[in-house]
């Protein structure tokens, strides 16, 4: 999976909060709303001339919310985790440090109860032999 596909991917479902998110969707998904939230904080300084009103940054995260927290909770159930878990970043400090672990973490191999191994149908076949 490459930048573009995770980012593909998360727009897709927007709001489908069911299966699971492999670590690289919700890595470059979480990379995307990084760098965009920087340039359109860049651009609400350069065009609005008053860091006391971002509308450009406030309509991306408006945006994003949704598809953000869908992918939050499908990397959770890749994890084996339910999405309710999410609720954990409420915590500061503690509670987002508990969340980038898991996010971290490698999910879970095969099945789980929320679906199947996103990872399972990426595994390429050895390359054929070619006869002499």
């Amino acid at each position: 999976m490459n930048f573009v596909d995770a980012i593909s991917i998360c727009f897709k479902k927007y709001v489908d909060f069911s299966g699971r998110a492999r670590r690289a969707e919700y890595w470059y998904w979480t990379l995307f709303t990084v760098v965009v939230s920087i340039c359109t904080s860049i651009l609400d300084a350069v065009i609005f001339q008053n860091n006391m009103w971002s509308p450009l940054n406030a309509v991306f995260n408006i945006a994003i919310l949704l598809p953000s927290i869908a992918v939050m909770v499908r990397r959770l159930h890749d994890t084996d985790r339910s999405g309710w878990w999410a609720l954990i970043s409420l915590i500061p400090i503690v509670g987002w440090i508990v969340l980038v672990i898991w996010m971290i973490g490698k999910g879970t191999d095969g099945p789980n109860r929320f679906g199947n191994d996103p990872l399972a149908g990426e595994q390429t076949a050895p390359a054929p032999v070619a006869a002499a």
